[in-house]
């Protein structure tokens, strides 16, 4: 990527970046049904115990639906490691062209950029 101004290089990454916020989401409810197994484990009351059982639940179903949306969108391969590693070594190599990317000019001097106080 020479200029990422370019609205060339632009293609995809609207996609690029649901997949992200789609994984990111998907990290997040694994955290939430392990967070309740081990709350389930330390409530005292069945009371207690079923709300947070009903919970874990919910959450078990929420990253089934967005695995199986992952895995439709082809953004996640759970059955076929050697197609995964190509999708994670493609998103590495992307990380790797945006931090090499020159973002900033050379020249960051403001001087003179600012308004002067009144005197």
């Amino acid at each position: 990527m020479n200029d990422y101004l370019d609205p060339i290089n632009s293609v995809g990454m609207p996609e690029q970046v649901d997949s992200a916020i789609a994984l990111d989401l998907l990290i997040t409810a694994k955290e939430a049904v392990r967070n309740y197994s081990i709350a389930l484990t330390e409530a005292a009351s069945p009371e207690v115990r079923t709300v947070i059982r009903n919970q874990m639940e919910a959450a078990i179903d929420y990253q089934n639906e967005v695995k199986e949306l992952m895995i439709q969108k082809k953004w996640f391969f759970p059955y076929d490691v050697s197609e995964q590693q190509l999708l994670d070594l493609k998103a590495a190599q992307t990380a790797i062209d945006i931090a090499e990317m020159k973002l900033f000019p050379e020249n960051n001097n403001r001087k003179g950029l600012f308004p002067t106080p009144p005197q």
